[in-house]
């Protein structure tokens, strides 16, 4: 993720190959039910709100309820929400955790199964950007068999979230296409955003280059933001990725400039840069992981390439 952009210096433009086309909206995973629908839960948007319920609730699949009606598209999979979160035992009553309303930070949660309780990730799939939702989840998508008795919750057990979404991110750029140089990499976009890179059979820049695939619209991330974005890097020599948050299935979240996260290339290829905007960067060893390299599949004095997708700036 430290990278930076090598642009080789011939005269041509070519257009970034994009491809795919509009899909219809998925259908929330998780729908209305009785256990939902019997959470009270009273306060303002972005409050502590409080919550009562009658216990236990032992729903057979995850519910979710909206309460308060937010706008926009529902959450899908792949997108990161900034959340104020109440949770609850459902089979007790008992207050297990409250956080991210009024003063305090939210809360970054995944739409992702493999990166956020199965249970919170379906819920979130029936909210929308200033929405107000009850999720009951049973056991199965819980803490499952085993329960998590550390936070009191046992096998068995239901689980109770109330969380406002505060802040929705998208899952991909969506600028405007623009034109780049000849014998850059070429990237060609899948329907759900994901980037395909293939990588010139040519020596690459000495210094770091960058070119802007897409150009956004949004704020201009600066020097120490705490930027969101989707990314995936791959080694020029080999052509072959050795890091994407596309593959982990969630956007990732990075502080940019001197001290921040992230390799000098990175940084330099997003600061001035607008959300929505996807940047395309050649990062040699200098402004990458230089003579050591990294343990995660990045040789020493190996040249990068990153496609980087400013979804958000925290």
């Amino acid at each position: 993720m430290r990278s930076s952009l090598a642009l080789i210096a011939t005269v041509g433009l070519v257009a970034v190959a994009l491809t795919g086309c509009a899909a219809s909206a998925p259908a929330p995973e998780a729908t209305p039910g009785d256990s939902s629908a019997a959470v009270e839960v009273s306060g303002k948007f972005g409050e502590e709100p409080k919550v009562s319920f009658p216990s236990p609730l032992n729903p057979e699949e995850t519910q979710c309820t909206e309460i308060i009606e937010g706008t926009g598209p529902l959450l899908s999979e792949g997108q990161l929400a900034l959340v104020g979160l109440g949770v609850y035992n459902g089979a007790t009553g008992d207050e297990i955790q409250v956080t991210g309303f009024g003063d305090t930070d939210p809360v970054p949660l995944n739409v992702n199964a493999s990166a956020t309780m199965p249970g919170i990730a379906k819920g979130l799939t029936c909210a929308r950007e200033g929405s107000r939702v009850v999720v009951v989840v049973p056991e199965k998508d819980g803490f499952g068999p085993n329960g998590n008795p550390s936070v009191g919750v046992e096998p068995g057990d239901s689980i109770v979230f109330v969380v406002d979404v505060q802040r929705a991110f998208p899952s991909r750029a969506d600028g405007t296409p623009q034109l780049t140089r000849d014998r850059f990499p070429a990237v060609v976009l899948a329907p759900d955003g994901r980037p395909g890179i293939t990588v010139p059979k040519i020596d690459p820049p000495k210094s770091l280059q960058q070119e802007t695939l897409l150009q956004g619209s949004g704020e201009v991330v600066e020097d120490g933001d705490t930027v969101v974005v989707q990314y995936t890097g791959v080694l020029w020599d080999e052509g072959t990725a050795f890091d994407s948050s596309w593959e982990k299935g969630t956007p990732a979240t990075f502080v940019v400039g001197e001290g921040g996260q992230v390799i000098p290339g990175f940084s330099k290829a997003l600061i001035g840069q607008k959300v929505g905007s996807q940047i395309g960067v050649i990062i040699p060893p200098s402004e990458g992981y230089g003579e050591q390299g990294n343990s995660g599949g990045v040789p020493a004095n190996a040249t990068l390439f990153f496609v980087i997708d400013i979804l958000g700036v925290i």
